[in-house]
């Protein structure tokens, strides 16, 4: 407990941040799964569109390459956006479990009712670990921007180089594997940080992640 009682002023600045910090958090998860549903609108759009001027060869070569890296371009803005809205939303989860701890403190009677005597991702059911960025929603962005750029790559060394089809695929594959592995090594530096100090931060001794 605290030797000071807190001020009436410092309690409700304290309740606001609180609901501040809760509203943020909801929004990163509405502005992800709001970009997420155009991205992949715009892309079974393009596809549909594919498919329809597959009957014309040359009109299916100029869509495909106005279409397709269209759309691999609008994947890499979402999923760099995706990657700030994961980060916001883990700063203020954590911001809001250091408050918690400090009204569990209060009291005496105080902690059960606050959780305290667990993790706040035991709580939520939620555990930040070593690979769980690639359960996210921009890692699953990724996967599906990478497979596009791979075909993309593939598509283009087969229509405009007139590459031997099994020739165009590989490269398609290893420019797909490329991508992914860059992508998700991007996400990786970008979450890692931020999980890793928010965690000793809110704990005070350690990151809650194996």
């Amino acid at each position: 407990m605290a030797d000071e009682k807190p001020t009436p002023e410092f309690m409700s600045a304290l309740g606001t941040e609180y609901f501040v910090l809760q509203s943020t958090a909801s929004s990163t998860i509405s502005e992800s799964g709001s970009r997420v549903s155009i991205y992949l609108s715009s892309l079974a759009s393009g596809l549909v569109a594919l498919g329809f001027s597959s009957a014309s060869p040359r009109a299916f070569g100029s869509l495909a390459f106005t279409v397709l890296p269209t759309v691999f371009v609008l994947g890499w803005f979402t999923i760099v956006r995706l990657i700030d809205t994961s980060v916001a939303n883990i700063v203020s989860l954590r911001r809001m479990e250091l408050i918690r701890r400090y009204y569990a403190a209060l009291a005496p009677i105080a902690p059960p009712y606050f959780g305290t005597g667990e993790s706040a991702t035991t709580r939520h059911s939620v555990r930040y670990g070593r690979w769980s960025f690639l359960f996210t929603m921009a890692s699953m962005v990724i996967t599906v921007n990478c497979v596009l750029g791979g075909a993309t790559i593939a598509l283009i060394c087969d229509l405009a180089f007139k590459a031997p089809l099994p020739a165009a695929a590989g490269i398609g594959v290893v420019s797909g594997l490329a991508l992914l592995m860059l992508s998700l090594r991007y996400e990786h530096r970008r979450l890692t940080p931020v999980v890793l100090s928010s965690a000793t931060a809110v704990t005070g001794s350690g990151p809650e992640i194996t």
